[in-house]
């Protein structure tokens, strides 16, 4: 009796055994059920949301290029005068100690300034204003006020719920890229050192520059660079006065024999064949983009320094060092040269290559092979626009080109 009665409760207890796991499970897969479509639906949501998001900070950015080119004949685009100031061009090659000590230094200089109550160098105004005698409110000018490579203060402006930024920065002052696939045999061996300086003071080792050397040599290959930007073919020339008769029998036999006319391709059009092709797979940019120093402030890297948009020459007064030696490789001396320029050019800025000439007299004959390559005024720019709207970003840089107060744009890339 009592063996029945204990089959019985066993029977029914796993019974309930199993009727209560099997609800546990219809339990877990229904809020497995109900947790994947919550997250689907938050992800969906959140899809709406980015692309609405991208879409106002695309019209914001596509708004603030419009703006920027409208206005950018009104910027005054002009070198200062830096005499008792430091110069930017060795600041990319200090460790974050050394930059933090250098800043310092001078920190310590506008401390003493202000107890001594004299002129203030302008580039300390910024912490003046603040009230502050600390170092981190002093900055290292460029050669145009703001710090390198940037023509203006970055503008920053609401187009709608976008947080719009815009910078202007000098393409002169960087390392022409299209140097390195100069079609001009007679510089061969110039070209690869003037790379190769600009390389090793970015600390790139052997390798590495050896890569890059191959990824410029397959761009070569499709279009080398020439200084004239201007390819035209055979023209046939103007006929003399004729008879229409006689005229229409020459274009005939033109036709049939496939005559050539004189076909003139744009500069533009060139600055924009080689934008893609620095822009594109075949130059790894994202070694490039490498940092250079260890710091969570300054971002150090060789893509900073280089021109990827057809620039053709360097401007003597807003380049840094590295960027002087390898333009002054062309002609010898370089070190020294680029030593000299950046010590006079803090006092008064060159006004033409004639000048520089007079200037650094002993090295005329280096500066003269050089002259093709260096300028003392910038007209090759970048506009560069970013866009925020929550996690939404949208960016587009602009190359402009300035012919005496005019300025045309040559390529876009947007993001």
């Amino acid at each position: 009796m009592l063996s029945e009665d204990y089959n019985k409760l066993d029977k029914n207890g796993r019974r309930h055994g199993v009727v209560l796991m099997i609800t546990l499970v219809l339990l877990v897969v229904l809020s497995m059920i109900g947790y994947t479509l919550s997250v689907q639906v938050l992800g969906q949501r959140h899809r709406n949301r980015y692309i609405i998001d991208y879409s106002k900070a695309r019209y914001g950015c596509d708004s603030a290029v419009k703006y920027a080119l409208a206005s950018l004949e009104d910027i005054p685009i002009e070198l200062l005068e830096r005499p008792n100031e430091p110069d930017f061009s060795d600041l990319f090659a200090l460790s974050e100690k050394e930059y933090e000590d250098f800043v310092a230094q001078w920190g310590r200089e506008y401390e003493k300034a202000e107890i001594a109550d004299v002129n203030l160098p302008v580039f300390m105004l910024g912490a003046l204003s603040a009230g502050s005698s600390d170092a981190d409110a002093v900055f290292i000018r460029g050669p145009y006020g703001p710090v390198w490579p940037l023509v203006t203060e970055p503008i920053k402006v609401m187009i709608g719920t976008a947080v719009v930024t815009i910078e202007i920065e000098d393409e002169n002052a960087k390392y022409p890229l299209v140097w390195a696939i100069l079609d001009d045999d007679k510089v061969e061996r110039e070209v690869e050192a003037g790379l190769e300086v600009f390389c090793e003071w970015m600390k790139m080792d052997a390798e590495q520059i050896e890569v890059l050397k191959e990824q410029l040599e397959q761009v070569k290959e499709i279009k080398p660079f020439k200084f004239s930007l201007m390819d035209v073919s055979e023209a046939e020339k103007k006929p003399t006065k004729i008879s229409a008769k006689e005229r229409r029998k020459k274009r005939i036999r033109a036709r049939r024999r496939g005559t050539r006319k004189k076909i003139v391709v744009p500069a533009a059009t060139h600055i924009a064949d080689f934008t893609k092709l620095f822009h594109s797979s075949l130059i790894d940019t994202e070694q490039l983009a490498r940092p250079i120093i260890d710091s969570d402030t300054r971002n150090e890297s060789a893509l900073k320094y280089i021109g990827l948009w057809a620039c053709q020459k360097v401007n003597i007064n807003t380049a840094p060092r590295h960027v002087l030696e390898a333009a002054f490789v062309f002609g010898g001396d370089a070190e020294e040269i680029a030593e000299r320029i950046i010590q006079q050019r803090r006092i008064e800025p060159f006004k033409d290559i004639k000048q520089l000439r007079e200037s650094l007299l002993e090295y005329s004959d280096s500066i003269t092979k050089c002259e093709k390559y260096i300028t003392t005024v910038s007209d090759f720019f970048t506009i560069r626009v970013t866009s925020v709207i929550g996690v939404a970003k949208a960016t587009a840089v602009v190359a402009v080109r300035r012919s005496g107060e005019k300025f045309q744009k040559v390529a876009v890339i947007s993001g």
